[in-house]
């Protein structure tokens, strides 16, 4: 792997620098390895192996959208402003799980009750203030996933946010609720506020690798992130940070060893083209993501053409499935 000192002419940098970068093809964590209550094996099970594309790994829908960013995602597929419509595509696609917030979820599940796996999203906010303070406050419980047959819950947290003491209070509350009922905790990992973009943005390697440290320390099951995407922000970052030069599956390694024994799913973000596509899903499960949750990659297609993208996903998966738990 290629790593080098920016300067080129520092070798003792250069020497740390490559040392602690040096990474090759992380292997995913196995369920049957991880340390877990029967009741959240039972569920990781389901989702894992007995739904979507199987052998270990995960394909999510998230639909939580619509509180986070409001109706303007669904313009570009007027139908996919209707719940149903990505309830259908969950189905028919054979999607690991859909993620959603409690209203949708007791007004559309009931009909998909038992045949698409739901992740019920616990916690949310708008998108209308800034986000340089930014906490989401709790929508619904622990308690609510279980009455309605959820097989995990998901929680946003801000790493880096003025607001973060808040955050991990409140995701510990979390945590602990999903320990007594045996429910797998996903937690959207999102560096957010104003030290981070001081630090090399949001989308750096720093405050991504160290939104997943994070999750793994406060104790999700499995942790969503961000792609990281190297730019000239990047001299921002704190040291060694600001001096490597790494291609972004290379950062996105570093990633997922920083997640350790929690699962990573990688963002899908905006919609891109099939191809670009393909290349994020075939190199983050080479990088040993367990999986992928794409939204608006998906559901701002029209119908046959999200099933047809869906099963290119499923055809790619398959080559890193695993046989058994």
């Amino acid at each position: 792997m290629a790593t080098r000192s920016k300067s080129g002419g520092n070798n003792t940098l250069a020497a740390t620098v490559s040392g602690s970068s040096r990474v090759g093809t992380s292997p995913r964590p196995r369920l049957a390895d991880l340390d877990v209550s029967p009741g959240k094996r039972v569920r990781l099970t389901r989702m894992l192996y007995e739904h979507g594309p199987g052998g270990g790994t995960l394909l999510i829908l998230p639909i939580d959208q619509g509180l986070e960013h409001g109706p303007v995602d669904f313009f570009s597929n007027p139908d996919s402003l209707d719940p149903d419509y990505e309830f259908r595509l969950a189905l028919e696609g054979n999607f690991s799980a859909i993620a959603l917030h409690i209203g949708l979820a007791e007004k559309y599940l009931r009909e998909y009750a038992g045949r698409v796996p739901l992740i019920l999203k616990i916690n949310g906010k708008t998108n209308i203030p800034s986000d340089s303070s930014a906490f989401s406050p709790l929508t619904a419980t622990v308690e609510d996933a279980v009455r309605l047959g959820a097989d995990a819950v998901g929680y946003t947290l801000y790493v880096g946010s003025p607001a973060q003491d808040r955050d991990i209070a409140q995701a510990m509350t979390v945590r602990a609720e999903c320990e007594r009922y045996g429910m797998p905790l996903v937690v959207w990992a999102y560096p957010r506020g104003e030290a981070v973009s001081k630090k090399g943005g949001r989308d750096s390697l720093y405050a991504v690798e160290y939104a997943a440290r994070v999750a793994q320390e406060i104790g999700a099951d499995i942790v969503k992130v961000n792609y990281p995407v190297p730019g000239p922000s990047d001299k921002e970052a704190p040291a060694p940070y600001n001096q490597l030069l790494m291609t972004k599956e290379e950062m996105f390694q570093r990633v997922v060893r920083a997640a350790g024994r929690t699962m990573v799913l990688v963002s899908g973000g905006e919609k891109m083209g099939d191809d670009e596509l393909i290349t994020k899903v075939r190199s983050s499960l080479q990088a040993g993501a367990t999986g992928i949750i794409f939204g608006r990659n998906v559901w701002q297609r029209r119908h046959s053409e999200a099933l047809d993208i869906t099963s290119k996903i499923h055809t790619l998966f398959r080559e890193y499935a695993e046989p058994t738990a």
